[in-house]
């Protein structure tokens, strides 16, 4: 059965989306089956895999209002040898219309059902707010992982988002726990980075992965060329870093997450 991440910031520009392609593509590599699923409205994930979010047939959005199945919606993406559930503008008309159907908060993961036994990793790109939207993501994963900058305004919103997570627990996915927090956008020579970096560890422990994602061009270029950084430029800084960050993940998934939770709640 796979494991079900939802990758999420409401603050917007954290590396998010980067976070979610780059670590999908470096899970695949590891010869794990993944599924990338873009619930963001900007289609971000969606063109970084080289998939044009305005041709698909159908989206994320037809998925959670049950006009197509998850299945009739997927997009194999051939360079990184894994699926994607693509998205575009059409989901900013979600949030209201969700509203109007029946268990709205529970779509996705009624829509995910009859595929969790086919995939090892399942990875949610969310949208950077705490919509519907996201609560549909909390309520299909089993547990949150969340990039975090390496700047002034890093933990403003972590309290709200760990709120919702708390929320969602209580209502509608009481298992949900959180993976771990990424540092994101790292720059050592940055005095400011180490500090906020530094505070990160202290506040939250274990639950923050290692592996520290640096500030690189490389990294900022791929998107524009539709391809993970690992197969724009593998020696990149940037490149490395998402493998170790991979290598991480499924070393986590191995093990009890009891520790995890434990460091978030601090």
């Amino acid at each position: 059965m796979a494991a079900i991440i939802a990758i999420t910031n409401q603050k917007g520009g954290v590396g998010k989306t980067t976070t979610a392609v780059n670590l999908a593509a470096c899970l695949a590599a590891l010869r794990q089956n993944v599924l990338l699923i873009d619930l963001d409205p900007q289609g971000n994930a969606t063109m970084g895999c080289g998939v044009d979010k305005h041709t698909v047939p159908a989206t994320s959005y037809d998925v959670l209002l049950g006009e197509a199945t998850l299945t009739e919606a997927l997009q194999w993406v051939e360079k990184a040898q894994m699926q994607l559930l693509p998205a575009n503008g059409d989901l900013t008309a979600a949030e209201v219309n969700l509203l109007e159907k029946d268990n709205a908060p529970d779509r996705l993961r009624v829509a995910l059902a009859p595929v969790v036994w086919n995939f090892d990793v399942i990875l949610i790109d969310c949208p950077p707010a705490l919509n519907m939207l996201t609560v549909n993501a909390l309520t299909a994963a089993q547990s949150v992982l969340i990039p975090v900058q390496c700047e002034y305004y890093a933990l403003e919103g972590l309290s709200a988002l760990l709120d919702t997570i708390e929320k969602v627990r209580k209502s509608t996915n009481p298992d949900l726990r959180v993976e771990g927090l990424v540092r994101t956008m790292f720059d050592p020579r940055n005095r400011l980075a180490n500090d906020v970096s530094a505070q990160i560890v202290a506040h939250f422990g274990e639950a923050v992965f290692e592996t520290l994602i640096p500030r690189n061009v490389r990294l900022a270029e791929a998107p524009s060329y539709g391809l993970p950084i690992i197969y724009y430029d593998d020696t990149s800084r940037g490149a490395q870093s998402y493998r170790e960050l991979a290598k991480e993940v499924r070393k986590r998934l191995r093990r009890p997450a009891a520790a995890m939770d434990n460091g978030a709640g601090a």
